[in-house]
């Protein structure tokens, strides 16, 4: 079963069970899946739409922190809760250890001298770690990898 497959059941089956936040989530989720549908005239695959959820669960870690700073924890836990729905459509987050080991198998992969190819070396992790990993601190251990000793 595809990925957007099971968000639609997971729909029908947070209506069927009356989960109102839930079903305001998941139907959020498919709304800005279908929007990039319509937007690129494609079918996502399902790499396409974790895309997706990543950049949904993105917003919300935005909007969490500005609505604690704003002291709305109303606002906040609310967009926690989202958070939560659409992390079960993630794949497993790998450790730090399983990272780091995977930023130097791509800096051995590809010939990465120094700081200057940095490109190269995100451009080969980002399709392994996409959805699994938070890639700004994956960024940091590339840097921190690249660096000149």
């Amino acid at each position: 079963m595809s990925l957007k497959a099971r968000i639609s059941e997971d729909m029908k089956a947070a209506m069927r069970a009356r989960e109102s936040e839930r079903l305001g989530t998941i139907r959020l989720l498919l709304a800005a899946i279908k929007q990039r549908e319509v937007d690129e005239r494609i079918e996502l695959d399902d790499a396409a739409v974790q895309a997706v959820i990543d950049k949904l669960i993105k917003q919300r870690k935005d909007s969490i922190s500005q609505f604690q700073q704003a002291g709305r924890t109303d606002l906040a836990d609310k967009e926690s809760a989202e958070v939560e729905v659409l992390k079960v459509y993630m794949p497993a987050a790998l450790s730090d250890d399983e990272v780091a080991a995977e930023v130097r198998k791509a800096v051995a992969e590809s010939g990465a001298a120094g700081p200057q190819d940095m490109g190269k070396v995100m451009a080969v992790l980002k399709p392994r770690l996409a959805g699994r990993a938070d890639m700004t601190a994956v960024s940091g251990l590339v840097k921190a990898a690249l660096a000149p000793r």
